[in-house]
């Protein structure tokens, strides 16, 4: 069933659930930056930091509020992963479109258990992917678009940092869907999901590094592309305990290389304070530490390829776009970006990956 359409005549209500980190420093900003939206509503219990923030912006306490008001036509649920499915299980089942930060759920069962409530409904169910809309993730498809790379046979993609204090949250304690797997896997399996498409199997190490570390703050994962890519392995690791950063990309292929360092500067500048509007970018998302293309040229009269280094395409980061991809799919005006399938495939590999490291030997995907 096709999601109910919005008219255009109208903001779209928005109701925003959680007001930790992700709420605060991505969600709240960024719908509040897209025309057509409406930050209508903030479910916390602490409507003070909330305040602080938004006057402006109606505060509830329970969730039961944001899903029995019928002006509300979107919710965002930005919680603890354990409480994903049963938010949006309810804000559903109220005839709300969702949007859930990721990972989906904590498990591949109830993500399906969305989905077809959701296409039931008629209503969208989909998950917060703003890191399709980094900059180096979008400098990376114009590469491999261009072809200079030749055939792709190695991707390695890092998300490193150096944070060796176990910090008191959440993320940190032995719940399910806690670990750095699911939280900084998601995007990574997301991304490599976006380029290549489904692996035909997943190795995946994770590991505990830090004093005081419950769950897992260290992983190394292998996607194996053997039936639709000739070979291609790409390699997805990040770790808490890296004081001194590699790259953060580096793509091979049978005619050259892409190499970018850094991370793309959205989140720290969101961090500042700063709150981005659509229709005034102005250097929103430019990132200052362009990649790198080696290409192996062959040149009239030379008788083996010379190497050509130049700085590779520096387009600007825009996770705006993912809030307003949602206003106008809700229009009828978009294909929407993350689609149903998407999520699901990303949940997939999440799991198949802990079902690896707990085997420890590759999970094949069916």
């Amino acid at each position: 069933m096709m999601p109910e359409l919005l008219p255009r005549s109208s903001p779209v209500q928005v109701a925003l659930i959680g007001y930790g980190s992700a709420a605060k420093i991505f969600h709240a900003p960024l719908i509040a930056g897209v025309p057509g939206l409406q930050l209508a509503c903030i479910c916390s219990s602490r409507a003070d930091a909330v305040h602080a923030d938004w006057p402006a912006v109606r505060v509830v306490a329970s969730p039961s509020e944001v899903f029995a008001d019928a002006s509300i036509d979107l919710v965002v649920i930005a919680t603890p992963n354990d409480s994903h499915y049963p938010l949006a299980l309810a804000a559903l089942q109220a005839g709300k479109h969702v949007v859930v930060d990721k990972p989906c759920t904590v498990t591949l069962a109830d993500a399906d258990h969305l989905l077809e409530v959701a296409a039931q409904r008629g209503r969208v169910m989909t998950v917060f992917q703003n890191r399709r809309l980094d900059s180096d993730f979008l400098a990376l498809q114009q590469v491999l678009a261009g072809g200079e790379l030749g055939r792709v046979v190695q991707m390695a993609s890092h998300f490193d940092r150096y944070r060796p204090v176990v910090p008191s949250r959440w993320r940190e304690e032995d719940l399910p869907g806690s670990g750095l797997w699911f939280d900084l896997g998601s995007h990574l399996v997301d991304q490599a999901l976006v380029l290549w498409g489904k692996p035909d199997a997943i190795q995946l190490d994770l590991a505990c590094l830090r004093d005081g570390s419950e769950v897992n703050d260290w992983f190394h994962a292998v996607l194996r592309y053997d039936t639709t890519h000739a070979g291609l392995r790409v390699i997805l690791h990040a770790s808490t305990l890296v004081a001194e950063l590699g790259p953060r990309w580096a793509v091979h292929g049978t005619t050259g290389s892409f190499t970018k360092y850094g991370l793309d500067t959205q989140e720290d500048t969101l961090k500042t304070g700063r709150r981005p509007q659509l229709d005034a970018q102005d250097d929103w998302g430019v990132d200052p530490q362009p990649g790198q293309l080696l290409h192996m040229a062959t040149l009239s009269g030379v008788s083996s390829p010379v190497s050509v280094r130049r700085e590779a395409p520096n387009p600007p980061g825009n996770y705006l776009a993912y809030y307003a991809n949602l206003r106008d799919h809700l229009a009828g005006q978009a294909e929407l970006m993350v689609t149903p399938e998407q999520v699901r495939a990303v949940m997939q590999v999440l799991t198949l990956g802990e079902q690896s490291a707990l085997q420890r030997q590759e999970a094949r995907l069916g």
